[in-house]
């Protein structure tokens, strides 16, 4: 039935017309921004997944900086550690030679300023060894945490190695000189002594960096993995979007054909009056 108030026809066209514009306008949208899921609207469940893991990665670069940070305080300490226990050998050469009886006053003296003067260095190198404000060999923070997940309930935990003279492990006394052949006897098992125990605080330093540096790596693959899979849920493949962006702008220009051709149709209604 031709009818001049009812074009059925060019109601169906503008249909397909508009519902291939708003697929043009999704496939453009995808190209623009290189996304198949750029916002909510476009798959609530898949944004909601994709955003929670946004965070992860988030949370990863501040573990890895939290980790970072307390790999280099352990590192300091290390050095300076491995340096207290080389100082701590010459003293054993030095507080060895000056228990020797057939020493003179003054030759013993000598040993004893060379002595001192190490012992000195010992306490220098335990105060200045920190990094970023923390120091782990002076005793005066018990441990430093480093965040070990991306939400922050797991840390891995670094102890104090208290290094200064006079202390736990380093047991020769700040005071410590070789006034005697007895004296430095008795300084020789004292420093034999320390140089087993901070070989031992180091083997435990040295355990906590390794552990540090395979964590720091285990969280920068994890980082890398969550961005991947961010990737496959979110990202458009621009191949398939670009062959559907050409075969949509063909389709809307027949669209546009199509309306056309319906509009005229009333107009056919004309004829039947000539």
């Amino acid at each position: 039935m031709a009818s001049v108030n009812t074009n059925y026809g060019a109601m169906v066209a503008l249909q397909q017309l508009n519902a291939t514009n708003r697929d043009l306008e999704t496939t453009q949208s995808r190209i623009n921004t290189g996304l198949k899921v750029s916002s909510a609207k476009d798959n609530g469940a898949i944004y909601a997944i994709a955003q929670g893991m946004r965070a992860d990665v988030v949370g990863y670069g501040v573990v890895s900086d939290s980790l970072d940070r307390t790999k280099s305080t352990v590192d300091v300490a290390i050095a300076a550690g491995e340096s207290i226990s080389d100082l701590l050998i010459e003293m054993k050469e030095k507080a060895l030679s000056a228990s020797d009886e057939s020493l003179t006053t003054a030759q013993r003296a000598a040993f004893n300023e060379d002595f001192k003067a190490l012992r000195d260095q010992i306490a220098t190198i335990v105060s200045n060894a920190e990094f970023n404000g923390v120091n782990l060999i002076n005793n005066s923070t018990a441990s430093m945490e480093a965040f070990a997940d991306a939400d922050g309930t797991s840390v891995i935990t670094v102890l104090d190695e208290n290094l200064s003279l006079g202390g736990a492990i380093v047991t020769l006394a700040a005071t410590a000189s070789l006034n005697s052949s007895s004296v430095a006897s008795a300084a020789v098992t004292t420093i034999e002594t320390s140089l087993d125990n901070i070989n031992q605080a180091l083997a435990r330093l040295g355990t906590a960096s390794k552990s540090l540096e395979v964590h720091s790596t285990f969280v920068a693959k994890l980082s890398d993995v969550t961005e991947a899979g961010i990737g496959n849920l979110v990202d458009a493949d621009l191949a398939k979007e670009s062959a559907k962006l050409q075969a949509l702008q063909t389709k809307q220009q027949l669209g546009v054909q199509a309306l056309s051709i319906a509009n005229q149709a009333s107009s056919i209604s004309l004829s039947f009056f000539q």
